[in-house]
């Protein structure tokens, strides 16, 4: 599958569903960038601000370890896990500060071979304590519609044991992007959560779309973290302290 390599911005649905002990859902409506990072490199979006201040604005140190190159940081990495086919586009899928702030739960990185295939997915998580990991899924069974597991290593709710393991599903045409991520533990089925959106190019008459529509949307995904779990704090949910995160950054 091949898409034409253009920066996007992404409206859609971020939706989260509990299903023990006590049961517990939410969807909120969203925005995101789709970012080719390959080709950005080379040609940069005009609406896309990089690494300055703006209404909506993407900054490379917000992934990785932090450089100024995020997409050397990422094949720096590929190399290093042998994965030497990556060599086509690379998408990222992610949030963009909104007036300079940001908290991005997850960001996936697609990474392509030349022909459109999936090489690898980068799933990059933070959690709400300053930490980050990220899951490497690669290998033959990896392809967009396809099931890929990866063990839990990395805590990211306080509601949540670091046990058990995630299910990713990932979808992409031309028009609409789906991130899918459940979470079983040894009971079962846990957490299910996905964020889906249809695509349009990143110009800047869909930015300011996208800000005024939402101008404080990246702050009220933290504003939404606590309150839902403040939410499951009054239901009951047995909390669950924070344990010493995991020594190696990316896990395979």
């Amino acid at each position: 599958m091949t898409t034409p390599s253009q920066a996007l911005l992404g409206r859609g649905v971020v939706r989260h569903r509990r299903l023990r002990p006590r049961e517990h859902a939410f969807a909120y409506p969203t925005y995101f960038l789709m970012l080719p990072l390959r080709t950005l490199r080379d040609t940069p979006a005009p609406a896309l601000a990089r690494n300055r201040r703006s209404w909506l604005s993407f900054h490379d140190g917000d992934h990785g370890d932090g450089r100024a190159d995020a997409l050397a940081w990422l094949d720096e990495l590929l190399l290093a896990e042998g994965i030497a086919d990556a060599t086509g586009e690379i998408w990222l899928h992610t949030y963009p500060r909104v007036l300079g702030y940001v908290f991005k739960p997850v960001s996936f990185w697609h990474c392509q071979r030349p022909d459109g295939s999936l090489a690898a997915v980068v799933v990059e998580v933070n959690n709400t304590f300053g930490e980050r990991h990220c899951y490497l899924l690669a290998g033959p069974q990896l392809g967009y519609g396809r099931e890929l597991v990866a063990r839990k290593v990395f805590h990211v709710s306080p509601f949540c044991q670091v046990q058990g393991g995630y299910r990713f599903r990932f979808m992409r045409t031309p028009g609409r992007v789906v991130a899918r991520v459940d979470h079983d533990d040894e009971a079962g089925a846990l957490l299910q959560t996905s964020v889906s959106g249809h695509l349009q190019p990143l110009t800047a008459s869909a930015v300011r779309a996208a800000f005024f529509g939402m101008p404080l949307m990246t702050l009220a995904v933290m504003v939404r973290i606590h309150w839902q779990a403040l939410q499951l704090w009054r239901k009951r949910v047995p909390y669950v302290p924070k344990p010493a995160p995991p020594q190696a950054f990316t896990t395979r």
